[in-house]
């Protein structure tokens, strides 16, 4: 929850950008003449002097991370029958943590706007030098959404806002009232970032996360002006075409951006997984390998009116994903799959055999920059225009 390694890096770019130009106009007026030999002293020490800012960032980024990870650890815990009342001590500290950083948020936010505008200018993505919506964001606690499924297929019908600080005992409670009044598989997820103007994100400590969210909320914005935008609500594949194309650029252009102004912060590459598999070391356990056998085999337990063996099947499989370490998966079910799967930017995962995002991802690969791909997608109003600008494509080649 908190955000202090993105203030820091920000912070360092600052320094770096800026800070030349702010020391050469303080000197022409400031009240320590350059013959202080204090002042002389410091031209020699300054670049070995004590961080004091940067040991106090580091410090509460520290306490901050190590309370976030508690405080996760608490929810997703199945043996605690009252997981609010461990976790009410672990909120209250982080809550002293934010309001510490909180005055340096505004100068956080106009740095990593500024860059992530620099960048999709350079990608052609401006008209003038200018980027069009501006890119803007604030840091903020975001709304938990209800996302409600049928039980007899996968598919997102609702995705109702809630208040961020609704506890999970309540979160529970109100799953529990949706499906039994209706009939249906309800959960209640949480969401990185929101496409509103200006788009709202989530507070992180992973820069590398935050620009590939501000990227990816952009994109949305971007879209909203356009078919593929406007078509969002019309169907699931209009939804899946949406989410993949703004996950896919929200990597790569994020990371375009860490490249640019933060080199130190960029994340390496993934490691082939038959290159980091050592001899005689049985293989890791594939999340995203697992997640995939896990929706195809309910889609077809669904198909054949299998409801509740279907239902079964997922709480196991969940205590399998617990076992593995992942922890965050409270509730396995047809809402999860219909939430998590229209973000299809990588094969596999909670997608199944869905084709859009293949169709999506295929695409990105098939044209030459992010901003051909972007302009490409966002005047498609159908699965349609999708599979003809693949055919299109590929005539050409």
């Amino acid at each position: 929850m908190a955000f202090g390694g993105v203030l820091r890096a920000a912070l360092a770019w600052f320094r770096r950008a800026l800070w030349p130009l702010l020391l050469t106009l303080l000197l022409a007026q400031s009240a320590v003449p350059l013959g202080d030999p204090g002042e002389r002293l410091r031209r020699h020490t300054r670049q070995e002097e004590f961080d004091f800012l940067g040991w106090t960032l580091d410090a509460l980024v520290a306490q901050a991370d190590e309370l976030d990870a508690r405080l996760a650890e608490v929810y997703a815990d199945p043996t605690l029958s009252q997981p609010t009342l461990k976790a009410e001590p672990i909120v209250s500290a982080l809550s002293a943590l934010r309001s510490r950083v909180s005055a340096l948020q505004p100068t956080v936010e106009a740095v990593l706007q500024e860059q992530v505008s620099v960048v999709l200018a350079d990608l052609g993505l401006g008209l003038g030098g200018k980027v069009f919506p501006p890119v803007e964001f604030h840091f903020s606690p975001l709304p938990l959404a209800l996302i409600v499924s049928p039980r007899t297929v996968i598919r997102q019908d609702e995705d109702i806002q809630l208040d961020p600080d609704l506890s999970l005992e309540r979160q529970i409670s109100l799953e529990n009232s949706v499906e039994q009044s209706l009939n249906v598989s309800a959960l209640v997820v949480p969401v990185g970032g929101i496409g509103t103007y200006p788009t709202m994100v989530q507070e992180s400590t992973a820069l590398a996360w935050v620009t590939e969210t501000v990227v990816h909320e952009w994109v949305h914005n971007y879209l909203t002006l356009r078919p593929l935008g406007l078509n969002y609500e019309t169907s699931a594949d209009m939804r899946t075409m949406n989410e993949t194309t703004a996950s896919i650029l929200g990597k790569e252009i994020g990371r375009l951006v860490l490249e640019k102004y933060y080199p130190d912060q960029v994340p390496p590459p993934p490691a082939d997984a038959e290159q980091a598999q050592a001899p005689g070391v049985p293989p890791a356990f594939d999340f995203r390998a697992e997640m995939h056998l896990t929706r195809v085999t309910v889609d077809a337990m669904l198909a054949a009116d299998q409801v509740a063996q279907a239902e079964a099947y997922m709480e196991a499989r969940r205590q399998v994903f617990w076992e593995q370490g992942y922890h965050s998966i409270r509730r396995l079910n047809q809402a999860y799959f219909a939430f998590y799967g229209a973000y299809a930017d990588e094969p596999g995962g909670a997608a199944g055999q869905d084709p859009v995002g293949g169709a999506v991802r295929e695409l990105r690969a098939r044209l030459s920059s992010p901003a051909a791909f972007l302009r490409s997608m966002a005047w498609m109003s159908s699965f349609a225009d999708l599979q003809a600008a693949l055919a299109h494509v590929s005539s050409a080649r």
